[in-house]
């Protein structure tokens, strides 16, 4: 029997965010990203073709800066301007009613205290079906946008994940115990006090009193993923994401990513299925082969090869502008230059592992990770993947709301024939739909999980001390 995969729609709430030089093409409309019609219409699609999330990518800064300084992210719509994702969410989640969305929040962007608020209350709205995306942000304008003279070193911003983690699961998970609401009218009595807590959270980088001012949400924690790419960021995913987003190479280089993950989740204490791996990919679809190769070249003909590349250097956070086209990508990471974990990353995916080069580099940002071809011809490289031992796919956008619309009615009901792709949404959260042996709420050994009860404990004994 096929395996069913988890299908989530990636976009980010600006122009061009994933092939740069795609808002020039006639049928996209992501110039448009500030109309809430489309969001609108892009979630109705989306729970049309019972697509399991909406995921909206984010950054805390322009990306660079490179040779010609800034003006190139203006100039090119470089992943600039970008708007807020959490305000789509609220919007979207009023045309829905199982559809999940998961949005990126970096640890430099809100206070914990306030960013745990802030997801309680759309977990409420949505009657639990919201996700986090971890990120630390790579980019050095991110880090002066909000008072730091320069990007905090890359071990450093796990370390300060961590921290931040711990703050927003006290809240979620320990501030108010189940049962703390009364609502008794007749006693005048809303909540239980003795039922809730100050955290008293006091550590390296925050002093955090509480108690949570928002009472538990559906999910209490949101469903949590992560992309970390370096030994440090997998090792952070591998102890806190339930969903891992991952880029390998083809479906026979899979099983290797599979198995590190899986790995690195045992080693952490977890399960080996306690999260979902998440595959990055691209589709062009087409009634036949030609016309879908044929509408592929016209794509292709949009794309700001300038502008990816200049993209690639904010990723990889060294200036790649004038750098020779031959050198070596893994001597960036030998001599600890840049982004050590994204140059890995690309360089452990890359068919020519440690010889990928600059040139390389060029062309994979372009065209790599995408199918093209009929409705069938894809769902046979769904299954490829599947068979693979990745769970989910996270689907790449071309057009705007295009490519989502021709996945809802031409790709998705060949993948739902096949068994590959649900007909229907499981009741419940997202945490639920995603993990159907789950219930709403972390469990343990999720690290979250500790955190049920502990201030309760604390307090009885303190009274019996």
């Amino acid at each position: 029997m096929p395996k069913q995969l988890s299908y989530h729609f990636f976009t980010m709430n600006g122009t061009s965010p994933n092939y740069l030089g795609m808002w020039r093409h006639p049928e996209d409309r992501a110039v448009q990203h500030n109309d809430v019609d489309l969001w609108l219409d892009l979630a109705r699609t989306a729970e049309r073709a019972c697509v399991d999330s909406i995921f909206i990518a984010d950054l805390a800064g322009q990306q660079g800066p490179f040779a010609a300084g800034y003006d190139k992210v203006a100039e090119r719509s470089i992943n600039f301007p970008v708007c807020d994702p959490a305000a789509l969410v609220a919007a979207m989640l009023t045309v829905t009613k199982d559809l999940g969305f998961v949005w990126t929040s970096s640890i430099i962007q809100y206070h914990p205290f306030t960013f745990a608020r802030n997801i309680s209350t759309l977990d409420h709205l949505s009657k639990g079906r919201v996700g986090w995306n971890i990120v630390t942000s790579y980019l050095e304008n991110s880090y002066r946008n909000v008072g730091f003279p320069e990007l905090t070193e890359h071990d450093e911003r796990y370390r300060w994940a961590e921290e931040y983690l711990e703050v927003v699961y006290k809240l979620w998970e320990g501030s108010w115990e189940d049962g703390a609401i009364v609502a008794d009218a007749a006693r005048s009595v809303f909540a239980d006090p003795s039922k809730i807590h100050r955290i008293n959270h006091v550590g390296e980088r925050y002093s955090v009193e509480g108690p949570h001012l928002a009472e538990p949400s559906p999910q209490r924690t949101p469903v949590l993923f992560q992309a970390g790419a370096s030994d440090t960021g997998r090792a952070f995913a591998a102890r806190n994401a339930e969903g891992i987003f991952v880029m390998a190479e083809t479906p026979a280089a899979a099983p290797a990513v599979v198995k590190d993950i899986r790995d690195r989740l045992v080693a952490a204490g977890r399960r080996p299925d306690d999260a979902k791996i998440i595959q990055g990919i691209s589709f062009v679809v087409g009634s036949t082969e030609e016309e879908a190769q044929r509408k592929a070249a016209e794509l292709e003909e949009c794309l700001d090869t300038e502008a990816a590349m200049v993209q690639s250097s904010g990723v990889f956070g060294i200036d790649l502008s004038d750098a020779d086209p031959d050198l070596r990508l893994s001597t960036l990471v030998e001599e600890g230059r840049g982004s050590r974990g994204m140059i890995k990353f690309f360089v452990d995916s890359h068919p020519k592992g440690d010889r990928a080069t600059v040139r390389d580099l060029e062309q994979y940002v372009t065209t790599r990770f995408r199918v093209v071809g009929s409705p069938e011809t894809i769902a046979d490289e769904v299954g490829r993947w599947a068979e693979s031992g990745i769970d989910g796919l996270n689907i790449i956008q071309w057009t705007m709301p295009g490519s989502y619309v021709d996945f809802a009615d031409h790709i998705a009901p060949v993948l739902q024939e096949r068994g590959l792709m649900q007909r229907q949404y499981a009741p419940g959260t997202l945490r639920e739909k995603l993990f159907a042996d789950r219930g709403a709420r972390l469990t343990e050994p999720h690290p979250a999980d500790k955190y049920r009860e502990m201030f309760a404990q604390r307090e009885t004994a303190e009274i019996a001390g």
